[in-house]
């Protein structure tokens, strides 16, 4: 696990431009969290590529950039693929001479013999720059499921600049660093700013499952998707034969992960995902698997001891911590490790379980994926009972009786979940995107019409996140009311939230984290599976259920999904409701017009008084506010 960053310059006379080192070393220096290990450099005329390095396969040779025999292919690269021992065979075979242990000497050669399709034969997770002095290209690659970051740009002098981090970006003068009005209305939708937008509107993420190439005599450069899902099932499929494939599918994408000359360990949770990847492990491991886990003092959203009853039934070396509810001073933490608005307030605990894996291994296994994959959201299967309503209704009839249900329903934000009809009523009055999309917000659209400023709105104009929504639901392949919605998360809340907030903490700690969930022949695999076989009643991810039956408690298998918890609503009633008022009304997010300082007033007074439920427009606006003070914005 890496950081990089690096720039080519373009246009007349970019191959005599001389690369400024210096410069070079400050891009790199900004991400040394992400490699602690080592740094390097190559410089050409016209090129500069740098590279930090977390070393964790083939220590002893495996420093970059890293090269073919005659030094006119230099690659930096980010990420582990895991396939490397098989294609380093299929690639001596064809001719090509190797001198290190190191999968970053399969892209090198890679390259040579099948150039961008190279990417297709990778198993694993990746973001790379490759550099052919031959052919005067700089290629640029994400991994399918855009586990590992990458973002560029093209700064004032005509240099084109990327990096792993924005951070490393923003180090390169001349970026714009305007902010882009559709990235914020995303952000204060979804939480997160999708790819490929970043907050700035200078500055582009690589999607993931693309590829860029770069041609130093011009400007403009598009991006090309190389891999689809395609979700159609195997009518044939039976569930005996999908628990036992599935079996055979994770032990291989497991096995694989588990590739490390330093110490490797696992999160758990206690939840399946966690517990199955543990399990797994523990039958391909000769030794105990280390495992790691938080605890909370508060004991209403503890998980601990589910986990500890797991670290126990397969005999782990587990270590644990408690850690106080109560975290909200890593907010400033928070927002130096993501650069970008990122509201998702289990980035804490990530964060502190991150920190407390690091003090034993440098690698750990996640359970992250199992959800998208396997359909274990329950609004997914509230989405399945909404789409029967849906279609057995005609929308002539349906959206104006549902649409007029859901403006006279109360909130009843203090209701049990069984009469919290609101956003249902919405649901079923609109589409099957749009139910999504509001059942993804963080802050409903309604609400964020209000929360605008008015500057902020005129200068937004029609553009809402739906928008993206349905510009990703014009891409699907496949059939099936959940397949939709895991085509929208594989674009969106995927790698732009939960892949995001894992790898910058992760890397915070210079700890590497692998998904083995998010192989990418599983996911295809995954695809394939019909929809009763995971989601069947009331119950998610059964397959992955099934298969582990017998092996893990029903407790651990058929509990109710928490996940990390952080008491939002109650620390903005009380610890930080001072604080985040402060900020909030004196605000940078105010006085640009994003937001107005009348209906954040309104909401700060409700959200305290217990009236309304506020907690995540709240937070969101904090976080906004956090990052428009740390790094500095034009408008």
């Amino acid at each position: 696990m890496c950081g990089i960053a690096g720039f080519i310059f373009t246009g007349a006379g970019a191959a005599q431009r001389a690369p400024d080192r210096t410069l070079l070393k400050k891009l790199t220096d900004t991400i040394a969290h992400r490699g602690p290990d080592a740094e390097g450099f190559h410089i050409e005329p016209g090129v500069a590529l740098g590279h930090r390095r977390l070393s964790i396969i083939d220590v002893a040779t495996g420093q970059q950039p890293m090269f073919n025999e005659d030094g006119s292919v230099a690659v930096v690269y980010n990420g582990e693929i895991y396939n490397f021992p098989e294609l380093v065979d299929e690639l001596q075979a064809l001719g090509h001479v190797f001198h290190t242990r190191s999968d970053t000497e399969v892209i090198v050669h890679g390259w040579e013999q099948w150039g961008e399709a190279c990417v297709e034969r990778f198993r694993g997770m990746f973001a790379f720059a490759l550099w052919d002095r031959n052919r005067r290209t700089l290629f640029l690659a994400r991994d399918r499921l855009g586990v590992k970051p990458l973002y560029y740009a093209n700064a004032a002098d005509g240099a084109f600049v990327f990096g792993s981090e924005l951070k490393a970006i923003l180090a390169y003068p001349g970026i714009d660093k305007r902010i882009d009005d559709t990235a914020v209305e995303d952000y204060f939708a979804l939480g997160y700013v999708p790819d490929p937008k970043s907050i700035y509107m200078g500055v582009r993420k690589l999607a993931p499952a693309h590829v860029l190439r770069v041609d130093p005599t011009a400007r403009a450069h598009t991006p090309r998707r190389y891999w689809h899902i395609e979700f159609v099932p195997d009518r044939a499929m039976t569930q005996a034969r999908a628990v036992e494939e599935l079996r055979a599918l994770l032990d291989e994408s497991i096995r694989m992960r588990l590739i490390s000359e330093v110490p490797l360990g696992a999160f758990l949770s206690g939840g399946v995902d966690s517990s199955a990847v543990v399990a797994t492990m523990a039958k391909l491991s000769s030794g105990a698997v280390s495992t790691c886990s938080i605890g909370f003092d508060d004991t209403s959203v503890d998980e601990s001891e589910y986990a500890r009853e797991v670290a126990e039934l397969f005999r782990t070396d587990h270590f644990s911590r408690v850690v106080d509810t109560d975290d909200y001073d890593l907010v400033d933490t928070l927002a130096a490790c993501y650069d970008e608005p990122f509201a998702d307030s289990s980035a804490i605990p990530t964060y502190r379980v991150s920190e407390l894996a690091r003090t034993r291994v440098t690698v750990a296994l996640s359970g992250d994926g199992g959800d998208e994959t396997f359909g274990g959201y329950r609004r997914y299967r509230l989405h399945i009972a909404e789409e029967c309503v849906r279609q057995a209704i005609p929308a002539s009839f349906r959206q104006p009786l549902f649409g007029a249900l859901a403006r006279v329903y109360p909130k009843a934000d203090w209701a049990p979940q069984w009469l919290r009809a609101k956003t249902t009523f919405a649901g079923i009055a609109t589409d099957a995107v749009g139910a999504y999309t509001d059942s993804v917000s963080m802050i409903k659209a309604g609400d964020r019409e209000g929360m605008y400023g008015e500057d902020f709105r005129k200068r937004l104009g029609s553009y809402r996140a739906l928008d993206l929504m349905r510009e990703h639901a014009s891409e699907f392949q496949g059939q099936g009311e959940l397949a939709l919605l895991q085509h929208l998360d594989y674009r969106t809340y995927l790698p732009g939230d939960i892949n995001t907030k894992v790898d910058r903490a992760g890397m915070a700690h210079s700890l590497e984290v692998r998904e083995p969930l998010m192989d990418h022949r599983l996911v295809e695999w995954a695809a394939r599976v019909p929809q009763r076989f995971k989601v069947a009643g009331r119950q998610g991810k059964h397959v992955l259920k099934d298969a582990f039956r017998g092996e893990l408690p029903d407790r651990i298998l058929f509990r109710q999904k928490q996940g990390f918890v952080t008491p939002l609503a109650k620390w903005l009633r009380g610890p930080l409701h001072e604080s985040a008022a402060s900020l909030i009304h004196d605000g940078e997010a105010v006085r640009l017009g994003f937001v107005s300082n009348e209906r954040a007033t309104r909401m700060l007074r409700e959200h305290r008084s217990g009236a309304r439920d506020w907690a995540s427009p709240l937070w969101s606006m904090l976080m906004f506010e956090k990052f428009v003070r740390r790094l500095g914005v034009a408008s």
